[in-house]
């Protein structure tokens, strides 16, 4: 199932872009179809994922041209601006995550920003086979009660 959706476009004020999305690829959303996940864990995670997104902490699949660090002799190091909404999606995300707990929050970025799966995510993590969906369930309504997901 493909969903398109109008995202506000950070570059432009004022501008919009539609951003096609297979929903059936991602991990999280192949566990709410076999109602393995509550709507309210699924939109708790969709919304650390989006923060992820946002943070632009995924990893980069091309090089980056904008302008790097440079060490000037009076003023040190200069790095690149990050836009203010970009700092808050990061400092939401951080939280979080941070609510979500110090053995909870492995699975839930594995499972929700990276896209593992979940047998995938269990044997990364060298944990017993099944018990990754009970984890990220915990780790998911941890988090829901953070974004105060109803």
């Amino acid at each position: 199932m493909t969903l398109a959706q109008s995202l506000k476009d950070q570059r432009l004020p004022g501008s919009t872009r539609v951003v096609t999305i297979n929903q059936s690829e991602s991990p999280l959303a192949w566990l709410r179809a076999r109602r393995l996940v509550t709507d309210r864990q699924f939109a708790a995670g969709e919304l650390v994922r989006a923060d992820f997104e946002r943070a632009a902490l995924g990893p980069r699949v091309t090089m980056r041209w904008d302008a790097s660090g440079v060490r000037t002799p009076r003023a040190g190091i200069h790095a690149p601006d990050l836009s203010a909404p970009q700092i808050s999606a990061k400092a939401r995300f951080d939280a979080a995550l941070t609510a979500a707990g110090p053995g909870l929050a492995d699975i839930l970025w594995r499972i929700v920003c990276a896209g593992e799966t979940i047998p995938d995510a269990e044997r990364a993590l060298s944990w017993p086979a099944r018990s990754g969906r009970l984890v990220l369930t915990l780790a998911l309504d941890r988090v829901a009660s953070y974004y105060r997901v109803p």
